[in-house]
């Protein structure tokens, strides 16, 4: 509707916010634009309301934030006037342009290096990495669960939970551990996260001298360990990776610290083979170095029996493990953990402290009780199966209809695949159908720093059915006839 009387206002349509706020800030932009000039009258409330058709509350309501705020000034008995607001204007700083810097900003927070991507657009059944399937979750248990901590919680007095995390989840997780994973802890190893982000985050601010420590990192890698390490001021080495996982020969003498993937290396999917992990562990005892273990996935495999943990080989306590639930459970629990060596344990329970006081105890007891009550391991036993029918089916259209144009990367653990491009030639014209046809799929360029000498697509396959990925690699096949 248009405006009323000298009045800069009008009604908003429904469903664009509350009339309050919209009529707010209709009349603070009118006085700060100059369009309601310094020392005018604000007419009387009851006209306003009238005039719009609001209550008269509403009105009084609007005056009172402006005059709060300084916009208008009150006299006794009479209308409040538009205070002057011409310094106020003139202080106003135009907008940066986007991408400019702020001497203010520490410039690392400014780099396009750690600065995360937008939000891919994805159907809900796809070729997405890392995520498991919801479908197939007993959602039941964990509901009893959760209501059974919230009446425990309810009786308890309020009180801060340990920083290192409570110990019946602490507990839990050793047992777990140890049963899955063949890894030799205990409770008091066990420092709880909020995911394995935030564990690479406490690591690198324990172990990094910003400018001086150099940190070993997988080529490509896993995008967010590096920007832990980067932003803790670590100075970063690229290594490659083979057949046979990271190149333990070509790490350099001066590394303090080595962060590998070694059950089922992200994004590649090769696992580190028993030579390299007695490699590996051999140079970081004689170099004094240490040995960041991140077992993301490591409970679901298909293949034989897995190789024996970097911690549980490690008789020398350079290695600090990393675990998370995202996988086995679901990404937005937000439960990861470190099991550390015993001169580390207090140190890192005072960066937890520092960063993060606690993590949430009412998820940490519903976890505690989820793996105590046996339920992780039977949902690990469950899914097995379903994910490894998605595997042989992605496997059975790259060794069949697809082998003219990729060639599998050998993997046995996990949720995902990788295969190389066979003519690296073809890569730009490859990705393009990768894009349109398998959504979800991704050039292992997006996890290194630099091109990969051998152009390669990942694939995974937590959320999406063996049927539907048959269907899907029969059009993305057809597409390719044209090159």
């Amino acid at each position: 509707m248009e405006p009323v009387f000298p009045f800069p206002v009008v009604v908003p349509d429904r469903g664009r916010g509350t009339l309050t706020h919209e009529l707010h800030r209709q009349l603070r932009s009118a006085i700060l634009d100059g369009r309601y000039a310094a020392g005018a009258a604000l007419p009387a409330t009851r006209q306003v309301a009238q005039a719009l058709g609001v209550a008269r509350n509403t009105v009084t309501t609007v005056y009172d934030l402006l005059i709060a705020e300084g916009y208008v000034l009150p006299r006794r008995g009479a209308t409040a006037v538009v205070a002057d607001v011409v310094a106020r204007r003139e202080r106003r700083v135009a907008p940066r342009p986007i991408g400019a810097g702020d001497a203010r900003l520490n410039p690392l927070w400014q780099t396009p290096f750690l600065r995360p991507g937008p939000p891919r657009d994805l159907p809900e059944r796809c070729f997405r990495l890392g995520i498991p399937d919801h479908r197939h979750f007993p959602h039941e248990i964990w509901r009893r669960l959760s209501a059974q901590s919230l009446r425990q919680w309810s009786r308890t007095p309020f009180a801060y939970p340990p920083s290192e995390g409570i110990p019946a989840l602490r507990e839990a997780i050793a047992q777990h551990v140890a049963f899955a994973r063949a890894v030799a802890c205990g409770a008091d190893d066990v420092i709880v996260t909020s995911g394995a982000q935030q564990a690479f985050d406490l690591l690198a601010r324990l172990l990094v001298t910003p400018g001086r420590t150099r940190v070993a990192v997988e080529e490509p890698g896993y995008p967010p360990v590096r920007a832990a390490f980067a932003a803790a001021g670590a100075q970063l080495v690229p290594m490659p990776v083979d057949a046979e996982g990271l190149c333990v020969d070509a790490l350099p003498d001066d590394v303090g610290v080595i962060s590998v993937t070694p059950s089922h290396q992200s994004p590649t999917g090769v696992a580190l083979s028993m030579r390299r992990r007695r490699a590996l562990l051999d140079f970081a005892r004689s170099r004094n170095a240490l040995v960041i273990e991140d077992d993301y996935d490591g409970e679901f495999r298909f293949g034989q029996r897995p190789l024996d943990a970097l911690q549980t080989l490690d008789r020398d306590a350079q290695v600090f493990y990393v675990g998370t639930f995202s996988k086995s459970l679901f990404p937005s629990l937000r439960k990861g953990f470190i099991v550390a060596p015993g001169w580390a344990r207090d140190a890192l329970i005072t960066v937890k402290h520092c960063a993060d006081s606690h993590s949430d105890t009412i998820t940490q007891s519903v976890l505690a009780a989820f793996i105590r009550d046996g339920h992780l391991a039977r949902h690990v036993r469950r899914m097995r199966p379903i994910y490894a029918e998605r595997r042989e089916a992605l496997l059975a259209g790259l060794h069949g209809e697809l082998a003219p144009w990729l060639e599998p990367i050998a993997s046995e653990a996990g949720l995902h695949l990788a295969a190389r491009i066979r003519e690296p030639t073809l890569a730009p014209a490859i990705f393009a159908r990768v894009q349109r046809h398998l959504p979800g799929a991704q050039s292992i360029a997006e996890y290194a720093l630099s091109p990969p000498a051998r152009p390669a697509i990942t694939f995974g396959y937590g959320i999406i059915d063996a049927d539907e990925i048959a269907a899907a690699l029969g059009r993305f096949r057809a597409s390719l006839d044209s090159l």
